[in-house]
């Protein structure tokens, strides 16, 4: 067995484990955003998937969804809403994951084609046919581990993916640029790329919305790029934060989703849950808000 470490030191050490020629993704934030214990990491999970928006027990009739946007933050602040967001939709075995890029490492977008990402609960596969086919299209899309290795923003959604489906595979692609137009060209050849495969692709975008400002005013400036996801209005959605300054962290992956989710036949947009940080810190004066969404 072929197994040795590459040390990656621009990004404080984090390591790539290869064995047998493949990558394994080592967890980042385990123990820390979500627990590092496998049953303890279970259990915390079941308590956020018991019912939708806090209904809890209440049985949820499963959907299907072209693209969902849940949060990335601890476990403690938007497991409920992640949750709720999981818990509401049938997950297939192949999903395109689309993330911010918090460390501006690696290209700007850049997707992992190969090898596999670990969690507590178990590893999952990078679906290197579907990396590969949506780098032939043409779109500015770049193979690229070095965005992966200490970014967060996907790593933090596949507990609940394995939680619901631990033979799901995934392409996990992060981006970190403002621009509509690039953004359109890397929806329409996700869409492309999924109206040509085999099997059903699901779309899950990883973003929290406005960061570090008052509950009132986090609220209301989530609401105004909430009411643009809902309207599938993806060049509005861009528009809004710019202009009312509002730090959603994923409105890029969030734009390329939408666009890729109506070329598809999306014709509607769902919020199936909302919360900020003060619900559970106490703490109302610098909040994040957290959104769970689902296109269809």
């Amino acid at each position: 067995m072929l197994k040795f470490i590459y040390k990656y030191r621009d990004l404080s050490l984090f390591f790539l484990i290869y064995t047998e020629g493949a990558v394994l993704r080592e967890t980042i934030v385990a123990g820390r955003f979500y627990p590092g214990d496998p049953d303890t990491l279970y259990k915390e999970i079941e308590s956020y998937i018991k019912g939708r928006a806090g209904r809890a027990n209440q049985a949820i009739e499963k959907q299907d969804a072209i693209a969902t946007v849940a949060p990335h933050a601890g476990y403690i602040y938007s497991g409920s809403v992640a949750g709720s967001v999981y818990s509401a939709i049938n997950i297939p075995d192949e999903i395109i994951l689309i993330g911010p890029n918090h460390t501006g490492a690696g290209a700007a977008t850049s997707i992992m084609t190969s090898g596999q990402w670990e969690t507590p609960l178990g590893n999952f596969s990078v679906n290197t046919e579907l990396a590969e086919k949506i780098i032939a299209t043409g779109a500015p899309f770049t193979e690229d581990i070095r965005a992966h290795l200490g970014e967060h923003s996907l790593e933090v959604q596949l507990p609940f993916i394995h939680y619901f489906n631990p033979e799901a595979r995934i392409v996990p692609i992060t981006v970190m640029f403002k621009d509509y137009n690039r953004c359109r060209r890397l929806g329409l050849a996700l869409a492309k790329v999924i109206k040509e495969y085999d099997k059903k692709i699901l779309i899950a975008v990883s973003s929290d919305m406005n960061h570090y400002e008052p509950d009132e005013l986090t609220q209301k400036k989530d609401h105004m790029a909430i009411e643009k996801i809902l309207d599938l209005d993806p060049e509005g959605l861009l528009k809004v934060t710019s202009e009312k300054n509002i730090s959603m962290c994923g409105a890029i992956p969030t734009a390329i989703a939408l666009v890729a989710a109506i070329e598809l036949g999306a014709t509607e947009a769902e919020l199936l849950d909302y919360a900020t940080s003060g619900k559970t810190s106490g703490d109302f004066n610098a909040v994040v808000g957290y959104a769970g969404l689902l296109i269809k």
